[in-house]
């Protein structure tokens, strides 16, 4: 990811998120994210995610639960391995399911 990039973009009708989703970068990302609207497409592209964290599965749990206040659907597509090691771990790797 480069500096001048934002690691989260509306792009198209879907979100895109890069680098890091850790605790030093997820209320950030979670923050930034309210000024978008959710993805026309109802999917967050989570491929070029580099590193995560427990706080990665918060931010997911995040986003599904406002989807669901808005009434909208939401899926996360390319997610890391390591990130559906973590949501196996605390049970909620259906949020991920594609």
């Amino acid at each position: 990811m480069t500096r001048d990039r934002a690691p989260l973009q509306a792009i198209g009708e879907r979100w895109v998120l890069a680098g890091p989703l850790t605790m030093d970068s997820a209320a950030a990302i979670l923050e930034a994210s309210g000024a978008f609207a959710l993805p026309q497409a109802g999917v967050v592209d989570l491929e070029r995610v580099d590193r995560v964290d427990s706080a990665a599965i918060a931010v997911v749990l995040a986003w599904k639960r406002r989807a669901a206040a808005e009434g909208k659907s939401l899926m996360f597509a390319g997610a890391p391995r390591s990130m559906t090691s973590l949501a196996k771990l605390y049970g909620v790797e259906d949020f991920l399911a594609q």
